[in-house]
């Protein structure tokens, strides 16, 4: 088969033969119609992810048929459309991972390929309403963005919410999902394009955070503070979500693109009641709920681009300079 292999850091993605994975036992072979890229592909090409080895299938995120079962397998499965968890082995603590968890990518091959081997348990039927493309634009991001949301933070109907980084893969699910669910939703971002957008897409309004008063201009504009903040930065800009966040507010990150949190006044999270709340991927069940939401609410992922197979690298570079508006995907087998 065609894949996209990493063979080292700081290395583009090449398309190379390789040997078509075989299914073992409980696994089914998934021939990818598409998949779609996360930073954490970006993070690996670059040396930044624990872990690391080389060469590797980079691509959590997939959508495709399968074409054969292993043993235990039920054979009616064969050239169904289904959809890739990418979380394995999460365990059966629902509130943690277990020290097993992996995701798609690294260190199981992963979805930039013709072919992918998976366990049964980690596919499900792909949503009608979505292609193949919409689909692929799902799995890591939808389970991250449902999870943070509603298992961690348990939104409620009516409550204002706050989402950072808007244009993100997560933080636009996230929105669409908050907005689905009846929220009202503000975001942020430093561009102003995305702001706009994000508007087209149910956003109440939004702010950019590279404003010296972004936190105070929020407030007015929203009307008074959050209950509910999702954030993937972390970094100095922390603090300023404490003072925008209300009294009894839950604050939940998945990510720390600006890196450690420096400086928090500790009687900001105390004396206002706060819940701060750490959340990374999900649970197969967290998976399933986020799909059943989706079909539900005809939920479709924003999607910035569509690329050819062959120019994977092409779209790594354009994860990389975070100039897109939703996912970006890779048209595998057309």
């Amino acid at each position: 088969m065609k894949a996209l292999r990493l063979d080292g850091i700081q290395q583009p993605l090449v398309l190379q033969e390789v040997p078509t994975p075989i299914p073992g036992p409980s696994q089914v072979l998934v021939q990818l119609k598409a998949a779609a890229l996360n930073h954490r592909d970006v993070w690996i090409q670059k040396g930044q992810y624990a872990g690391l080895r080389f060469p590797c299938i980079l691509g959590s995120d997939g959508a495709g048929t399968i074409t054969k079962v292993g043993e235990g397998v039920d054979a009616a499965l064969l050239q169904q459309a289904v959809l890739i968890n990418p979380g394995q082995n999460w365990g059966n603590n629902p509130y943690a991972q277990s020290k097993d968890f992996t995701i798609l990518g690294l260190p199981e091959q992963g979805t930039f390929a013709e072919y992918v081997a998976v366990p049964v348990a980690q596919v499900c039927p792909l949503p009608a309403h979505l292609t193949f493309e919409q689909a692929a634009a799902l799995p890591l991001g939808g389970v991250t963005a449902y999870r943070a949301i509603f298992t961690r933070a348990r939104l409620q109907a009516g409550e204002r919410v706050l989402i950072t980084g808007i244009g993100g893969g997560v933080a636009l699910l996230g929105l669409q999902m908050a907005v689905a669910s009846g929220a009202e939703v503000w975001v942020t971002s430093s561009s102003s394009d995305k702001l706009a957008r994000a508007q087209q897409l149910g956003a109440r309004g939004g702010i950019n955070y590279m404003a010296e008063n972004w936190a105070t201009d929020l407030l007015k504009q929203a009307g008074g503070p959050f209950d509910v903040i999702v954030d993937s930065a972390a970094g100095a800009g922390f603090s300023m979500l404490l003072d925008v966040a209300a009294p009894g507010g839950r604050l939940v990150f998945y990510g720390a693109t600006q890196g450690n949190i420096p400086d928090v006044v500790a009687r900001k999270i105390f004396w206002k009641q706060l819940s701060v709340l750490g959340s990374s991927m999900g649970t197969t069940q967290d998976f399933a709920d986020m799909v059943t939401f989706v079909k539900a609410k005809q939920l479709i992922p924003v999607i910035d681009e569509v690329f050819p197979f062959a120019d994977g690298e092409v779209a790594m570079r354009r994860m990389d300079n975070s100039e897109q508006f939703g996912k970006l995907v890779l048209r595998v087998n057309v």
